[in-house]
């Protein structure tokens, strides 16, 4: 009697039936994305040319691949023979899967003149946004008849959580065709538009029976998680993650108008007297940050407008040198009803006074005619986060004292997605797109307060896995 060796379930089936060339599946622990990784790869191993290529980010993490590829592979062709040296699958046709990783940056290297037909990333949330668009140019058909398309899973979290949940989360609902379109312009000077188009497919663990009848408690272990992680590995909710730096944020619309329990507002008019300060940080390759804040009577500050030297590709910057970058923001301090008039006080990294490569960033900035000047920020970099716990506390009646306007768009974007360090677990990760964090935090330092309780709203549980009762919670950083 024959018998199926591994069936997709719903989700794992939504995910495979995709055709986008982009595709990323999952998004909470338990919905079976291994499997529908490991047997996505062998849609082409009939074509004797077909190379595919699953990535983990460490040597290590890819034992989890190898050995349920043992059952699936040898189930799928018995005669599929694994070579542990190369780390590859070779199958009767020819056909190879490999199982690679991206520890260092250097790893890129090794995968420079070659191509896949098929890319896989398990676990793309551990990737940064170069290591994931690289593999674009190495992803190509081998040979007449193959297809070239890539696919991820993830969970919320790590450092790749920003850019992941820029390209799939946010910019769209799940299981919609998001279309891209660029313009390349040939040696001959013809333009021609190309597109290619990606989407995302939600799991959990409720979508994973087959899990769920083997190991009835597994939802009970995750519903035991701590707040943060409960929500990310058991509902995939991207707006709350293990790792997370600044789990006090709430950007809540519906507080806009009344700015209470929430750190994001409606923009408002900025009195004449109140002092407008500017933080800044320095890029080029790199995004530049500018941030203007201002200070209420009370000491609450305001960051009221940005200007993020990002060319719209995470991490990536807009390649303006100095003096250009003052004459814009010079601009904006003219033409900005809510700045201009006001005192401004410039704070900016101290490494901008830098002179041993020829004249600093700060003296090209305050040349005429822009005019642009700054003090140095106080670098500590563990004061300065304390002052954005201190800040981000709501107080009893839902006050903070730091909140941002909405049209702050890129603080928005990447405050709330900074992770820790893993090897230095007090600070944030500097591999993620933390300008902004660095701006901001040489103001902060400038206007410190001292830590202050936080509490949290009290809410209205209707979840049948928490049995808690109403509270509000509070505690010292």
């Amino acid at each position: 009697m024959e018998t199926t060796a591994w069936k997709p379930q719903a989700r794992q089936a939504a995910f495979q039936a995709r055709s986008e060339y982009e595709v990323l599946y999952g998004g909470a622990a338990g919905g079976g994305k291994t499997d529908a990784m490991l047997t996505e790869a062998l849609r082409q191993i009939h074509i004797p040319h077909y190379k595919g290529i699953i990535f983990r980010k460490t040597f290590p993490q890819t034992r989890e691949l190898v050995s349920r590829s043992r059952y699936l592979y040898k189930k799928a062709s018995p005669k599929a023979k694994y070579n542990s040296t190369e780390h590859t699958w070779t199958f009767p046709s020819g056909a190879t899967i490999t199982f690679g990783n991206m520890q260092h940056v250097k790893d890129l290297e090794k995968y420079q003149g070659q191509a896949f037909d098929f890319v896989g990333f398990d676990e793309l949330e551990h990737f940064t946004w170069d290591e994931y668009s690289y593999m674009f140019s190495r992803n190509r058909p081998t040979g007449k008849g193959t297809i070239a398309y890539i696919r991820a899973t993830a969970n919320p979290g790590g450092i790749g959580h920003a850019w992941i949940k820029d390209r799939f989360i946010t910019a769209a609902p799940p299981e919609t065709r998001i279309v891209e379109k660029t313009e390349v312009t040939t040696p001959e000077g013809e333009v021609i538009t190309v597109e290619k188009d990606r989407t995302f497919i939600p799991a959990t663990v409720f979508d994973n029976k087959a899990l769920l009848e083997n190991d009835p408690g597994y939802i009970g272990s995750l519903a035991m998680l701590p707040e943060a992680q409960r929500q990310a590995l058991l509902y995939g909710n991207w707006d709350s993650f293990g790792g997370q730096v600044f789990r006090e944020w709430v950007n809540d619309p519906e507080h806009y108008e009344d700015r209470k329990w929430t750190h994001v507002i409606e923009p408002f008019e900025i009195p004449a007297y109140w002092n407008i300060w500017r933080g800044y940080d320095f890029g080029y390759a790199k995004p530049f940050s500018v941030g203007w804040y201002t200070a209420d009577p009370n000491g609450k500050i305001y960051r009221i407008r940005e200007y993020y030297g990002c060319t719209g590709e995470p991490n990536k910057g807009l390649e303006i040198d100095p003096a250009k970058q003052a004459a814009n923001i010079k601009a904006i301090e003219e033409e900005d009803p809510n700045i201009r008039g006001h005192k401004i006080i410039g704070i900016a990294d101290p490494s901008i006074w830098d002179t041993s490569r020829g004249e600093s960033i700060a003296d090209i900035m305050c040349k005429h005619p822009n005019y642009i000047q700054f003090m140095p920020g106080e670098n500590n970099r563990l004061a300065g986060k304390m002052q954005y716990h201190y800040r981000f506390a709501f107080d009893e009646s839902g006050e903070p004292m730091f909140q941002i306007f909405n049209t702050c768009k890129h603080f928005i974007r990447t405050i709330p997605s900074l992770v820790y360090d893993e090897s230095n677990v007090e600070d944030i990760d500097t591999n993620t797109e933390d300008h902004i964090y660095d701006e901001c935090r040489y103001v902060l330092m400038a206007n410190p307060i001292s830590p202050r309780k936080h509490f949290e709203k009290p809410k209205d549980y209707d979840d049948p896995l928490d049995q808690r009762q109403n509270v509000t919670r509070f505690y010292n950083f």
